[in-house]
């Protein structure tokens, strides 16, 4: 396949921007908010880069145009291929499983047809764009094949791949009928990288137990063949995190705090106020928190108006069956606990079930005194990441889930296993209790781990290690089983 002009390709599903096509077929953007794109932006300049992703609108084609200094590579979807890659084989299927089947994952040879044409489609646009010898970088479990389908195009370029949701135990990963096939694609690349060391040696055990490839410490080794030489597969954690400086700039403006001094007034002044953030997902935990909240209000541990709790609930893939349950359930819960426990203009529970800008999750952080994350599981959770960046004053408690990737770094928060009711309770009264010397030295500890370990270090110790991995232009793996759609029945 001819070579491409940009130096540096990211492959994801999404674009970095939400885009608007006017009457006329013009088009406009918007940078899409995260820390992936604000870490990847500046490589992007420097090295002329493309960024191959779906627009998040169905039938949307169009050329690679420029934008926010990058190229911008749209990958077109149909409405099928959008309930069929995306609602179902990655969100119906993967995310459950990976999730250690917190709800029951679905296997439909359909979504797996689509999700092999669909990762094809990914690889042969980073093909197109990636100079010779170039890098490409490719993100999370929607595009597990696009490594070895695009080793199989271009095999001069670098490859590598990181995957942001947890990888799960092969006892549980062994259930896909297609498993197989998912650790062949990642073995396309030079380079695996998970958000915690145990999720790399669940991939490692999984390659260990599918295929007969020699696995030696973190390393793969993928046999050549006629005058191919061997080539090896790193697999190793990279923890992510978020724009710490940035965040911590922003919580410390004149405005967000005169908004976090509002917050706490228009809820009438609690002297506790909890906080929950998430994206509306069964793998956040979000029942298990309200039902600790509930259980402190019935037990006269809490009382409402004194005690508060804010649940921000974020929309999220609302066309999926779980998922719009999942906020019934939510709703019914709140509305239980708001009627048995809320007084006259004071609920004890305020459901916000929107999005907002990052300046009024800043103001949100800095009014909380005790912020919940408790995941059920959780590839690494940059909210509480957000929350300690935001609290320059040294003020709050993080209640963290084991079940994050982020406890492994944060180990100065108050951790819990959600499961344990009980457990979570005690730990929320510890937290509202804490000693004030005590919180201002764990939040200490917190904010130099998250500000030391931010995400543009994250993109440089990923990038370097890829960038020592060399593979000759020769270099290509066995012929990976991906198997074309029409193989598939």
């Amino acid at each position: 396949m001819p070579a491409g002009e940009h130096e540096f390709v990211v492959v994801a599903n999404r674009l970095p921007v939400d885009i608007s096509v006017a009457q006329d077929g013009s088009l406009s953007w918007q940078r899409s908010p995260g820390g992936l794109v604000t870490a990847l932006a500046p490589i992007m300049q420097k090295n002329d880069g493309a960024w191959v992703g779906w627009s998040g609108q169905a039938d949307f084609s169009h050329e690679p145009f420029d934008g926010e200094g990058m190229r911008l590579w749209p990958v077109a979807l149909s409405e099928e291929e959008i309930a069929s890659y995306y609602e179902g084989f990655s969100n119906g299927t993967l995310w459950p499983l990976y999730h250690d089947v917190i709800v029951a994952p679905e296997f439909h040879r359909t979504w797996w047809n689509a999700y092999v044409s669909v990762n094809r489609r990914f690889a042969a646009a980073a093909a197109e764009a990636a100079a010779p010898g170039g890098t490409v970088w490719v993100h999370d479990y929607q595009l597990q094949l696009v490594p070895a389908v695009l080793r199989l195009l271009r095999p001069d370029v670098k490859i590598g791949f990181f995957n942001h949701i947890p990888f799960p135990p092969v006892e549980i990963f062994g259930q896909l009928p297609w498993r197989r096939q998912v650790v062949e694609g990642l073995l396309g690349a030079d380079l695996v990288g998970f958000q915690r060391p145990g999720d790399a040696a669940n991939f490692l055990r999984a390659v260990r137990r599918l295929t007969d490839l020699k696995v030696q410490g973190p390393q793969v080794t993928i046999p050549g063949r006629w005058s191919r030489p061997d080539r090896a597969v790193r697999a190793q954690a990279f923890p992510i995190s978020i724009d710490a400086a940035s965040f911590d700039s922003l919580a410390r403006t004149p405005e967000v705090l005169a908004r976090a001094k509002e917050i706490r007034k228009e809820l009438g002044s609690p002297e506790v106020l909890l906080l929950g953030v998430d994206r509306l997902d069964y793998t956040k935990g979000i029942r298990h928190r309200l039902k600790a909240f509930g259980e402190l209000l019935e037990d006269g541990q809490l009382r409402v108006p004194e005690a508060s709790m804010i649940q921000v609930a974020s929309p999220s893939r609302e066309r999926v069956e779980q998922y719009r349950q999942l906020r019934d359930e939510v709703e019914v819960t709140v509305g239980r606990i708001n009627g048995d426990f809320g007084t006259l203009g004071r609920a004890a529970v305020h459901y916000l079930h929107h999005s907002y800008p990052m300046e009024e999750m800043a103001a949100l952080y800095r009014a909380a005194d005790v912020m919940l994350v408790t995941s059920l599981r959780d590839g690494m959770n940059l909210v509480a990441k957000e929350y300690v960046a935001a609290r320059s004053d040294l003020g709050g408690a993080l209640v963290l889930s084991e079940f994050t990737g982020a406890a492994d770094e944060l180990t100065q928060a108050l951790q819990i296993n959600p499961h344990d009711i009980d457990g979570t309770k005690a730990t929320i009264m510890r937290a509202i209790g804490m000693d004030a010397k005590e919180g201002r030295r764990r939040m200490r500890s917190l904010r130099r781990r998250v500000l030391e370990h931010d995400v543009q270090r994250w993109a440089d110790d990923f990038l370097g290690y890829l960038a020592m991995s060399v593979p000759s232009p020769m270099s290509v793996a066995t012929p990976m089983s991906v198997p074309s759609p029409q193989e598939v029945r």
